[in-house]
């Protein structure tokens, strides 16, 4: 194989960490590897419940901790337990899971979220059990 296809393969597997996962861990394990490093619960917890600058934080729609339903802070529309270890749908869909934090960490933080930050949240989210 050639040099320049090697690069290519890498590329291709860090630009879509999530493609072929199909657990929360294995979604978990992406984004650490994306990020470089290990994924911290402590981290996930505190971006969750801080408000980083916006009006929302996570938690104000999800609920802190997030093993019962929720409300959109603005629509009022219920939104199921967001912990997998209380809706074991949840972090299954690995389109799903990228639409998701793109459209959120955007209201919350006003931008995507990096691996880092995806990778903490979900290891807290996987953290908190019944």
């Amino acid at each position: 194989m050639k040099p320049t296809s090697i690069l290519l393969a890498c590329l291709a597997a860090f630009a879509l960490p999530a493609a072929n996962a199909t657990t929360p861990a294995e979604l978990t394990a992406a984004y650490a590897a994306q990020a470089g490093g290990p994924a911290a619960a402590t981290r996930g917890e505190q971006f969750f419940t801080t408000r980083h600058g916006r009006d929302w934080s996570c938690a104000s729609c999800h609920g802190a901790p997030p093993t019962q339903s929720g409300k959109h802070a603005a629509t009022g529309k219920t939104i199921g337990a967001l912990a997998p270890g209380f809706n074991p749908d949840r972090f299954t869909d690995p389109a799903k899971v990228e639409k998701w934090f793109r459209r959120n960490c955007n209201d919350v933080v006003g931008r995507e979220c990096s691996a880092g930050e995806k990778a903490d949240v979900m290891a807290w989210l996987m953290s908190l059990k019944k």
